[in-house]
Parts: C-alpha cells; structure tokens; sequence
C-alpha cells in the first residue's frame, strides 16, 4: 500500500504542507525492489528494516523511528516519525530525512518540540549498537530468504477503516 492523492499521484516527494491539504487515500501497489525483513518489536520506538537486492543479497538496514506500535482488535496502528537511520553493511550509517523530521516539528498530527529529545535518543541509541555492531546490526538475518511456498497475504476486512 502506499499513499497517493485521490487521481493515484504519490505523494511521498510532496511538501508537507501540500500533503496535508489535500486529499490522500491508501492505494494498492507492488513492491519494486528486492526483498526487505521488517522487525518491529514490541514497545519500541523504532522499527529495523533488513533490506536486500533483487539477487538477495544484502544491502543493509534502516531504521525507521515511529511511535510504539499500537496493537487492537481490528489490527495495529503506527505513526512514523519521519527521522531514520541508514545502516551499510560496516555498520557505518547516516541520518535520513532530517528535514521532513524538522518540518514536522510542532504540527497538531506530528510531535511537539519537547518530544523531539527522545526521538533523537532512540537514533542515538540504535547508532550506538549498530557501531559496536550488536544486534540487530550484528550479521542476524542478514542471509535471511522467505520460504518459496510462501504466498502474499490478503488483507482483512475493514482493513482501511479507524479504530
């Protein structure tokens, strides 16, 4: 899924403010990469994604910082956090999207300027066990391959409606 403008645009390059001014529904589309292993632990403010090219090989992690997912009946919710972090396979890495990150800061639907401390500590925190290489950064997974029998799952019902 991905999210696009109500004629299929995404609008995953648009400013923020345009995003939030018009209309946006989820849309259905295929992955175009190679594959990616998502890791999100309970009660964690981040996710680790493991990232592979088409020929399986491994390109590295990204971290993605998000509010602790929200678990109920009808599923989960989770709020990303715009900040993250590119791990390369050396374990060195970089800060991604810090401007979207800052431009949020203080919106109503994002986070305030005094939660912005703790969102940076989670980064600070999981660049720290990525350079001395503890995992999730330590080689766990990184051979990772699906079983082939594996097919897609369908989506729920109501699948799209709030809680």
């Amino acid at each position: 899924m991905r999210r696009t403008t109500l004629d299929g645009t995404p609008v995953r390059k648009m400013p923020l403010v345009e995003k939030l001014s018009i209309p946006t529904m989820l849309t259905p589309s295929n992955w175009r990469d190679g594959g990616v292993l998502i890791l999100t632990p309970p009660g964690a403010a981040h996710s680790i994604w493991w990232f592979f090219q088409m020929d399986g090989m491994f390109r590295g992690w990204y971290v993605n910082l998000e509010a602790p997912v929200a678990r109920w009946s009808g599923g989960y919710d989770m709020q990303d956090q715009a900040l993250d972090i590119w791990v390369y396979p050396d374990q060195s890495w970089e800060w991604k999207d810090e401007d979207e990150f800052a431009d949020r800061i203080g919106h109503p639907v994002f986070w305030t300027a005094d939660e912005v401390p703790a969102i940076r500590a989670e980064g600070e925190r999981l660049i720290a066990l990525a350079e001395a290489g503890s995992y999730p950064f330590d080689g766990t997974h990184v051979d990772f391959k699906p079983d082939p029998t594996w097919a897609p799952t369908t989506l729920p019902a109501n699948w799209d409606h709030p809680r």
